[in-house]
């Protein structure tokens, strides 16, 4: 069932207007892809994860692994029955996630090898091992639509030897990945991983090599592990245009409201960041400069300040979700203050139904060849 198609190519740009299909609905793109680590968008239901515009979201492989466990899921299920979610759903592969255990190294989690991953779970310390034919093994068990291959996830700042010496894991690693892809016959769309961190050659040799292999969809990693802005633009220009014009594009990790117009210009389909929801749970509200009376820095201010206590406005007043609609900064101010869990859950679903409307109007510019039109108009200061 899966599929994607272009329906539009922006003039000016490199900009695409998409539709990935599923087995589980279609996704429009470009689109965001929100993070629900343990099959969950942190306090929001599966409705109001729709109601916010939100099509498509992460769920981590290594997490689900160690709590409940794939074997519990698919006793259940799938994952999208074990959470009562109806669209789509993509699954990582814990490369990011034994990445982020490996900066630990007071913790000494982590061993990396070419054979795969030996590594103690940060819980209760359990030992386990974990190989490129396992993640594809564990993510046909969770039944999620999208799965992607192992890939060792390259540190920043890193030497040139050592970033070669990890890509060269990363293309034995997609090998393995499609071999144990299809031995166990999986009918889910398998992406591979570019990676090559800032070197030019290593990037563009990593696209040529991944982009040989019969994968479904390609996902770019390595750019939000440190790298500059400057230097994940650098990176999509290098990799993008040599990739199949026919195969969707996803960028991981990578999704602040300035970015979101980098990469959609550069020509990426899909594209995932913990950016809103996190925040959210901080009491960082999203909101257009231009659109508020409050003095916000990168799109964001904090609803935890004093001058919020009485305030009668909206969070955001030409915000038309839910939370706008129906309740004042000076009640989710006193919410924060008070710790009450509401706080989080109206929080949330504000930041996801700003990205997601923003996208939203990223696709519309996209038919109409106005990209860098509302690009001007939501950036300028």
């Amino acid at each position: 069932m899966f599929k994607f198609e272009i329906l539009h190519q922006d003039r000016k740009t490199k900009a695409r207007l998409g539709k990935i299909k599923t087995d589980h609905g279609e996704i429009e793109t470009p689109a965001f892809v929100a993070v629900g680590t343990a099959a969950s968008v942190k306090s929001l239901t599966p409705q109001e994860i729709s109601q916010t515009g939100t099509q498509v979201f992460f769920v981590n492989t290594f997490h689900l692994h160690f709590r409940p466990g794939e074997k519990v899921i698919k006793k259940l299920g799938g994952v999208h029955k074990f959470m009562n979610w109806n669209g789509p759903i993509i699954s990582d592969s814990g490369g990011f996630q034994v990445f982020s255990l490996a900066r630990e190294k007071e913790a000494n989690l982590v061993k990396i090898s070419d054979r795969g991953v030996e590594f103690r779970s940060p819980w209760d310390g359990t030992k386990d091992f974990l190989t490129p034919e396992k993640s594809i093994a564990i993510q046909k068990d969770l039944g999620t639509d999208i799965i992607l291959c192992l890939d060792d996830c390259t540190p920043y700042p890193v030497t040139k030897k050592q970033a070669e010496k990890s890509l060269a894991r990363t293309h034995r690693w997609a090998q393995e990945s499609l071999k144990a892809y299809q031995k166990l016959k999986s009918k889910q769309a398998l992406y591979g991983v570019v990676q090559g961190s800032v070197f030019k050659d290593l990037r563009i040799a990593s696209v040529k090599f991944v982009s040989s292999l019969p994968f479904a969809g390609i996902a770019i990693g390595g750019v939000s592990v440190g790298e500059s802005k400057k230097e994940m633009k650098k990176v999509l220009d290098w990799v993008v245009p040599l990739l199949p014009e026919n195969k969707p594009r996803h960028l991981l990790g990578v999704g602040e409201i300035d970015d979101i117009f980098t990469l959609v210009k550069a020509g990426v389909d899909t594209f995932d960041c913990v950016m809103p929801t996190r925040l959210g749970r901080m009491g960082y509200i999203l909101i257009k400069s231009q659109n508020s009376n409050v003095k916000c820095q990168n799109f964001t201010y904090e609803i935890t300040k004093t001058k919020f206590a009485e305030d009668k406005r909206p969070l955001d007043p030409q915000c038309d979700c839910y939370v706008c609609q129906n309740f004042t900064r000076a009640y989710i101010c006193h919410l924060f203050r008070s710790k009450e869990l509401l706080a989080y859950r109206l929080a949330t679903y504000h930041n996801l139904y700003f990205v997601n409307k923003l996208v939203e109007r990223i696709r519309q510019a996209i038919r109409e060849n106005s990209l860098e039109s509302l690009e001007k108009e939501f950036l300028q200061k």
